[in-house]
């Protein structure tokens, strides 16, 4: 499992016993006629502000983003976007990037193994995957493996704290990831190869073009890891087994411009993967794991002058077979098949006021060996505004409804404000209601599944300050969440392992960030900080949740002058206790990783580069019995064109 109990044959969630006013069973046809009537409504008043409109059209943008929520409506969150130089330096894995770059604890089953996510101490499933403005977390576990994402071939990846329910829907308690592929209509003709070889055997191929000009953008690429993964644990004459993992990822993006009034866009990727599942310290596994994820997105785009209307159709596969002996053709095996469709209206009468609806609709099929034929159907409609009220004070709202087949979802809602008094200094407040909905593992699992279980519920808050002062920048937010209901697998009277809503859990804690740059005579530096310390405490023992470090600090130092780049990374993640009684922990640990980079000519068609992983050798588990590589290299090509 990612997060919770794991299960040897599928290290996946299986799936409890409680009820309330959100959970229904045979949901009355009076309920069936609201939700048909409310979405009905919603959409009928965006087509009549759409055919209301005869203004003159104005033309798009040259650099499209499909995921316009986030930048519009994240102005009273924290919003760390890490772009194509960042990626490159942890271009691996999505966990190593958000490991070394983001407060975000990453537990990670051995190297390349199953890797979950723990944001502001909430659970895995409290965080929402979004790829292009789509939630792409597993249906049949309600979380992301980040170890089946490549971060090669976005654009940027974003990471928004806080609740995002009222936008994003389930999942987005502590916070979201966001996958964008950006598409420039400009002219430009591009390719770019890159190529990787390092200790263990391990290696990496990527390529990517880039193609467009005003009407037409497109862009391309495929990306191909493997790996013996045969690392010696540190300090110990025993070495990883059965670790060996391969990967490919192929991404693709469209847009065409047809006039000055309406755009098509198609992003389009596909994940295949197959990892060998390594053993522990205690035991040794020769079984392995086969993924196939697919995710398809159309988009219509039209502008008629102070609207901007979007209908997205989105079509995400998941599929894995798991093979308990990787040498027998016997496996087990399951999948889900979603279906979206979505309707954003922008309505900005004034540049001082936006406000923008929505209603979509999800279908998601679930089936497998443990899973039989699981059904799931959800509407929602959603309303969002922004207002600057004077050049120093601005506020976002949002409320959502969403209706599901079984479930009486809650009325979500968010408010923000911020406030800048001067030209170097705001204060930033955020309040939410969020939730997430049980996952297939949750409610059908074979023998396990509860179908009992009722949404997690979550209300929150954070107040946070900025300070820039020339190129010295500087953050301190404070948060408070607190989730009623939460999810959590635990060994009934007969010590079957099952699913149930348990008492409240409460997360509090503080982030500081900081960075600065400097340019001296053709020396560049830049340095940037991140400080989190974290509690996330069970109610109901007054306990620290598993796997939830109290502190985290990262580090990024660069230094460049003319063809030559150097970095350096430092990581410290405290201590965190692996047993529900806190009597267990894993120690804390540092990591420092170094990269040298050398651009060959004046047109920088070539660079070279050399990284040190784990510098100083440090022995470090992320998962207990499984330990982590200690100082490896990696060496790297990159040729552009």
């Amino acid at each position: 499992m990612l997060d919770g109990k794991v299960n040897n044959k599928t290290q996946a969630r299986r799936p409890a016993f409680l009820r309330n006013k959100y959970r229904t069973l045979g949901k009355k046809s009076s309920e069936i006629m609201t939700t048909k009537k409310i979405l009905l409504f919603c959409f009928l008043s965006v087509c009549q502000c759409v055919l209301a409109q005869n203004k003159p059209a104005i033309s798009l943008n040259e650099v499209i983003v499909t995921d316009g929520a986030l930048k519009k409506y994240s102005k009273t969150l924290q919003v760390q976007v890490l772009n194509d130089s960042v990626i490159q330096r942890n271009y691996s894995s999505l966990t190593n990037l958000l490991r070394y770059n983001s407060l975000l604890y990453l537990k990670e089953y051995g190297n390349g193994m199953t890797s979950s996510v723990s944001f502001r101490g909430t659970t895995a499933a409290q965080t929402a995957v979004i790829w292009n403005g789509i939630n792409i977390n597993s249906q049949l576990l309600g979380q992301t493996d980040f170890n089946t994402i490549t971060p090669l071939g976005y654009t940027n990846v974003s990471v928004r704290t806080g609740g995002g329910s009222g936008i994003y829907g389930s999942s987005a308690i502590g916070g979201s990831i966001h996958l964008n592929n950006e598409l420039h209509f400009k002219k430009q003709f591009q390719n770019l190869l890159r190529m990787n070889f390092g200790s263990f055997n391990t290696q990496g191929y990527y390529y990517q073009l880039i193609a467009s000009d005003e009407k037409v953008a497109s862009q391309f690429s495929i990306s191909r890891n493997s790996s013996d993964n045969d690392y010696g644990y540190p300090n110990s004459n025993q070495k990883n087994q059965n670790g060996d993992y391969y990967n490919t990822s192929l991404n693709g993006s469209f847009g065409y411009k047809i006039n000055l009034n309406h755009k098509i866009n198609f992003y389009s990727q596909v994940y295949d993967g197959l990892r060998h599942f390594s053993g522990t310290l205690a035991s040794i596994s020769v079984s392995k794991y086969y993924d196939l994820n697919t995710r398809n997105l159309l988009e219509w785009v039209g502008l008629h002058k102070d609207f901007t209307s979007k209908l997205k159709l989105a079509y995400v596969t998941e599929n894995y077979k798991y093979y308990e002996n990787k040498d027998k053709d016997i496996f087990s095996e399951g999948g889900a098949k979603t279906k979206i469709i979505k309707y954003d209206l922008d309505y900005s009468p004034t540049k001082n006021f936006t406000v923008n609806s929505v209603v979509d609709f999800t279908q998601i099929n679930g089936f497998g060996t443990s899973i039989n034929n699981a059904k799931r159907s959800i509407g929602a409609a959603s309303l969002l505004v922004k207002h600057t009220l004077s050049p120093a004070m601005q506020y976002e709202a949002s409320v959502r409804q969403e209706v599901a087949t079984n479930y009486r979802n809650p009325f979500l809602y968010s408010f923000g404000l911020v406030y800048q008094p001067f030209e170097m200094y705001s204060i930033k407040l955020n309040t939410s209601k969020n939730f997430r909905l049980p996952s297939f593992n949750d409610l059908y699992w074979e023998g396990s599944g509860n179908h009992e279980l009722i949404p997690e519920l979550s209300n929150q808050m954070e107040l946070g300050q900025e300070l820039k002062i020339n190129a010295l920048k500087f953050s301190l937010t404070g948060f408070y969440i607190q989730t009623k209901g939460m999810i959590r697998w635990i060994p009934n009277e007969t010590g079957q392992w099952m699913p149930i809503n348990t008492a409240s859990v409460v997360n509090k804690g503080v982030e500081v960030t900081g960075s600065y740059f400097k340019n001296f005579k053709g020396h560049n530096f830049n340095i940037s900080l991140a400080y989190g310390y974290t509690s996330s405490v069970d109610q109901s023992n007054q306990k620290q949740l598993i796997y939830v470090p109290y502190h985290k600090m990262t580090v990024n130092a660069d230094y460049s002058y003319k063809n030559w780049s150097l970095n350096y990374q430092y990581l410290f993640n405290g201590a965190v206790f692996t047993s529900a009684d806190n009597y267990y922990r894993l120690k804390e640990y540092q990591v420092s990783n170094l990269s040298v980079y050398y651009k060959i000519g004046e047109l920088d068609h070539y660079k070279i580069g050399i990284q040190a992983l784990n510098l100083f050798n440090e022995n470090y588990q992320t998962v207990e019995v499984r330990p982590m590589p200690g100082s490896n290299y990696n060496l790297t090509l990159t040729i552009k064109y």
